[in-house]
Protein backbone atom coordinates (compact mmCIF):
# COMPACT_ATOMS: atom_id res chain seq x y z
CA UNK A 1 0.00 0.00 0.00
CA UNK A 2 0.86 3.45 -0.50
CA UNK A 3 1.35 6.09 2.03
CA UNK A 4 -1.52 8.69 1.73
CA UNK A 5 0.01 10.88 4.68
CA UNK A 6 2.57 11.34 7.59
CA UNK A 7 4.08 13.58 10.02
CA UNK A 8 6.90 14.37 11.20
CA UNK A 9 7.93 15.80 14.55
CA UNK A 10 4.59 17.71 14.78
CA UNK A 11 4.56 20.91 17.25
CA UNK A 12 1.73 23.02 17.58
CA UNK A 13 0.96 25.80 20.86
CA UNK A 14 -1.51 27.83 21.49
CA UNK A 15 -1.10 31.06 23.60
CA UNK A 16 -3.04 33.72 25.07
CA UNK A 17 -2.24 36.91 27.21
CA UNK A 18 -1.21 34.75 30.48
CA UNK A 19 -1.02 30.83 28.92
CA UNK A 20 1.02 29.04 26.50
CA UNK A 21 -0.70 25.01 25.78
CA UNK A 22 1.24 22.60 24.25
CA UNK A 23 -1.64 21.19 21.40
CA UNK A 24 0.74 18.92 19.52
CA UNK A 25 4.02 17.93 21.31
CA UNK A 26 6.51 16.21 18.64
CA UNK A 27 3.48 13.86 16.72
CA UNK A 28 4.81 11.53 14.66
CA UNK A 29 1.97 9.19 12.75
CA UNK A 30 1.89 7.83 9.02
CA UNK A 31 -1.41 6.29 7.12
CA UNK A 32 -1.81 3.98 4.65
CA UNK A 33 -4.20 4.36 1.36
CA UNK A 34 -7.27 2.46 2.52
CA UNK A 35 -6.91 1.99 6.22
CA UNK A 36 -9.76 3.23 8.87
CA UNK A 37 -7.48 4.93 11.75
CA UNK A 38 -8.91 5.70 14.67
CA UNK A 39 -7.64 8.16 16.90
CA UNK A 40 -8.62 8.24 20.83
CA UNK A 41 -7.84 10.40 24.10
CA UNK A 42 -8.88 12.32 26.75
CA UNK A 43 -10.66 15.71 25.94
CA UNK A 44 -7.23 18.39 25.72
CA UNK A 45 -4.86 15.59 23.96
CA UNK A 46 -4.76 17.21 20.96
CA UNK A 47 -7.17 14.91 18.79
CA UNK A 48 -8.82 17.64 17.01
CA UNK A 49 -5.71 19.90 16.59
CA UNK A 50 -3.79 17.13 14.82
CA UNK A 51 -7.12 16.38 12.73
CA UNK A 52 -7.34 19.97 11.70
CA UNK A 53 -3.45 19.68 10.43
CA UNK A 54 -4.24 16.22 8.61
CA UNK A 55 -7.67 18.16 7.12
CA UNK A 56 -5.16 21.30 5.94
CA UNK A 57 -7.19 23.73 8.28
CA UNK A 58 -4.43 24.74 10.06
CA UNK A 59 -0.69 24.92 9.84
CA UNK A 60 2.33 23.47 12.54
CA UNK A 61 4.28 25.46 14.70
CA UNK A 62 7.14 23.18 13.27
CA UNK A 63 7.43 19.99 12.41
CA UNK A 64 6.81 18.49 8.72
CA UNK A 65 3.27 16.79 7.25
CA UNK A 66 3.60 14.92 4.19
CA UNK A 67 -0.05 14.71 2.31
CA UNK A 68 0.16 12.51 -1.25
CA UNK A 69 3.85 12.60 -1.37
CA UNK A 70 4.32 16.13 -0.23
CA UNK A 71 5.23 18.33 2.16
CA UNK A 72 2.17 20.76 2.99
CA UNK A 73 3.83 21.90 6.17
CA UNK A 74 4.27 25.22 5.11
CA UNK A 75 1.74 25.79 2.15
CA UNK A 76 -0.10 29.17 2.09
CA UNK A 77 -3.57 29.25 3.02
CA UNK A 78 -5.01 29.32 -0.76
CA UNK A 79 -2.96 26.31 -1.57
CA UNK A 80 -3.78 24.00 1.39
CA UNK A 81 -7.51 25.19 0.55
CA UNK A 82 -6.80 23.97 -3.08
CA UNK A 83 -5.56 21.00 -1.81
CA UNK A 84 -8.08 20.46 0.28
CA UNK A 85 -11.59 21.09 -1.74
CA UNK A 86 -9.66 18.74 -4.03
CA UNK A 87 -8.75 15.84 -1.82
CA UNK A 88 -10.49 15.47 1.55
CA UNK A 89 -13.92 15.69 2.97
CA UNK A 90 -15.21 15.98 6.88
CA UNK A 91 -17.63 14.64 8.51
CA UNK A 92 -17.92 16.63 11.79
CA UNK A 93 -19.82 16.19 15.04
CA UNK A 94 -22.18 18.80 14.81
CA UNK A 95 -23.08 17.97 10.88
CA UNK A 96 -22.26 21.56 9.71
CA UNK A 97 -25.27 21.08 7.11
CA UNK A 98 -25.87 25.18 5.35
CA UNK A 99 -29.62 25.67 7.12
CA UNK A 100 -30.91 27.95 4.31
CA UNK A 101 -29.84 25.02 1.69
CA UNK A 102 -31.77 22.01 1.12
CA UNK A 103 -30.13 18.38 1.30
CA UNK A 104 -29.81 18.08 -2.52
CA UNK A 105 -27.94 22.38 -2.64
CA UNK A 106 -25.81 20.82 0.78
CA UNK A 107 -24.16 17.73 -1.22
CA UNK A 108 -23.86 19.70 -4.47
CA UNK A 109 -21.97 22.62 -2.85
CA UNK A 110 -18.55 20.85 -2.66
CA UNK A 111 -19.14 19.92 -6.85
CA UNK A 112 -19.66 24.07 -7.31
CA UNK A 113 -16.90 25.00 -5.74
CA UNK A 114 -14.49 22.48 -8.04
CA UNK A 115 -16.83 23.89 -11.19
CA UNK A 116 -18.58 20.68 -11.91
CA UNK A 117 -20.65 20.69 -15.02
CA UNK A 118 -24.20 21.71 -13.69
CA UNK A 119 -25.13 18.36 -15.43
CA UNK A 120 -22.94 16.30 -13.94
CA UNK A 121 -23.64 17.49 -10.87
CA UNK A 122 -27.12 16.37 -10.99
CA UNK A 123 -26.12 12.96 -11.98
CA UNK A 124 -23.45 12.93 -9.02
CA UNK A 125 -25.87 14.34 -6.01
CA UNK A 126 -28.33 12.02 -7.52
CA UNK A 127 -26.34 9.00 -7.08
CA UNK A 128 -24.87 10.22 -3.22
CA UNK A 129 -28.18 10.41 -2.08
CA UNK A 130 -29.36 7.47 -3.42
CA UNK A 131 -26.55 5.56 -1.93
CA UNK A 132 -27.34 7.25 1.77
CA UNK A 133 -31.08 6.31 1.36
CA UNK A 134 -31.37 9.81 1.42
CA UNK A 135 -32.97 10.58 -2.27
CA UNK A 136 -36.70 11.10 -0.65
CA UNK A 137 -35.38 13.59 1.50
CA UNK A 138 -33.73 15.85 -1.43
CA UNK A 139 -35.89 18.89 -1.43
CA UNK A 140 -36.16 18.85 2.55
CA UNK A 141 -34.39 21.30 4.73
CA UNK A 142 -31.48 20.01 7.42
CA UNK A 143 -33.89 21.36 10.34
CA UNK A 144 -36.69 18.94 8.80
CA UNK A 145 -34.24 16.14 9.41
CA UNK A 146 -33.33 13.81 12.14
CA UNK A 147 -29.56 13.87 13.96
CA UNK A 148 -29.37 10.56 11.62
CA UNK A 149 -30.38 11.74 8.68
CA UNK A 150 -28.67 15.18 8.72
CA UNK A 151 -25.08 13.41 9.61
CA UNK A 152 -26.32 11.37 6.59
CA UNK A 153 -26.48 14.15 4.21
CA UNK A 154 -23.26 15.22 5.80
CA UNK A 155 -21.49 11.73 4.53
CA UNK A 156 -22.88 12.42 1.18
CA UNK A 157 -21.00 15.97 0.80
CA UNK A 158 -17.86 14.46 2.38
CA UNK A 159 -17.81 12.11 -0.73
CA UNK A 160 -19.24 13.78 -3.94
CA UNK A 161 -16.21 14.55 -4.78
CA UNK A 162 -14.50 11.06 -3.98
CA UNK A 163 -12.01 12.59 -2.09
CA UNK A 164 -8.37 10.63 -1.51
CA UNK A 165 -9.39 11.00 2.69
CA UNK A 166 -11.82 11.02 4.95
CA UNK A 167 -11.41 12.90 8.16
CA UNK A 168 -14.32 12.13 10.62
CA UNK A 169 -14.58 14.26 13.89
CA UNK A 170 -16.69 12.60 16.68
CA UNK A 171 -19.05 11.35 13.84
CA UNK A 172 -21.49 9.86 16.21
CA UNK A 173 -20.56 11.86 18.98
CA UNK A 174 -24.86 13.27 18.71
CA UNK A 175 -25.95 10.35 17.86
CA UNK A 176 -28.11 8.43 19.44
CA UNK A 177 -26.85 4.47 19.73
CA UNK A 178 -28.76 3.68 17.10
CA UNK A 179 -28.54 6.23 14.62
CA UNK A 180 -24.70 6.49 15.51
CA UNK A 181 -24.26 2.55 14.23
CA UNK A 182 -25.95 3.25 11.15
CA UNK A 183 -23.46 6.28 9.94
CA UNK A 184 -20.65 3.92 11.56
CA UNK A 185 -21.77 1.50 9.02
CA UNK A 186 -21.86 3.51 6.31
CA UNK A 187 -18.27 4.88 6.81
CA UNK A 188 -17.12 0.67 7.11
CA UNK A 189 -18.80 0.39 3.97
CA UNK A 190 -16.93 3.21 2.64
CA UNK A 191 -13.72 2.39 3.98
CA UNK A 192 -14.54 -1.45 2.36
CA UNK A 193 -14.79 0.12 -1.08
CA UNK A 194 -11.39 1.63 -0.97
CA UNK A 195 -11.44 5.76 0.97
CA UNK A 196 -8.95 5.96 3.19
CA UNK A 197 -10.69 7.68 6.64
CA UNK A 198 -8.64 8.91 10.19
CA UNK A 199 -11.37 9.50 12.64
CA UNK A 200 -11.31 10.93 15.99
CA UNK A 201 -13.66 9.77 18.57
CA UNK A 202 -14.03 9.14 22.46
CA UNK A 203 -15.99 5.57 21.60
CA UNK A 204 -14.46 2.47 22.05
CA UNK A 205 -16.55 0.26 19.94
CA UNK A 206 -16.13 3.09 17.41
CA UNK A 207 -12.79 3.52 17.41
CA UNK A 208 -12.27 -0.69 17.35
CA UNK A 209 -13.93 -0.54 13.89
CA UNK A 210 -10.63 0.71 11.93
CA UNK A 211 -7.65 -1.50 11.29
CA UNK A 212 -5.56 0.72 14.27
CA UNK A 213 -5.70 2.93 17.15
CA UNK A 214 -3.62 5.81 17.80
CA UNK A 215 -3.80 7.12 21.24
CA UNK A 216 -2.80 10.35 22.38
CA UNK A 217 -2.37 11.89 25.83
CA UNK A 218 -1.18 15.34 26.95
CA UNK A 219 -0.27 16.51 23.20
CA UNK A 220 1.74 12.75 22.29
CA UNK A 221 0.97 9.94 20.49
CA UNK A 222 1.31 7.08 23.54
CA UNK A 223 0.47 4.23 21.14
CA UNK A 224 -0.45 3.17 17.78
CA UNK A 225 -1.24 -0.79 17.12
CA UNK A 226 -3.83 -2.56 15.55
CA UNK A 227 -7.72 -2.80 16.64
CA UNK A 228 -7.07 -5.95 17.50
CA UNK A 229 -4.04 -5.82 19.00
CA UNK A 230 -5.49 -3.20 21.38
CA UNK A 231 -8.80 -4.97 21.84
CA UNK A 232 -6.43 -8.58 22.77
CA UNK A 233 -4.96 -6.15 25.35
CA UNK A 234 -8.06 -4.57 27.36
Amino acid sequence: MNMILKTENLNKLFRTDEVETTALNDVNIQVEEGEFTSIMGPSGCGKSTLLHILGLIDNPDSGKYFFLDEDVSSYSERQRAQLRKENIGFVFQSFNLIDELSVYENVELPLIYTKVPANQRKKTVEEMLEKMNMAHRAKHFPQQLSGGQQQRVAVARAIVNQPNLILADEPTGNLDSEHGEEVMKILTTLNQEGTTIVMVTHSAEDAAVGNRIIRMLDGKVVSADSSLDQIAAA
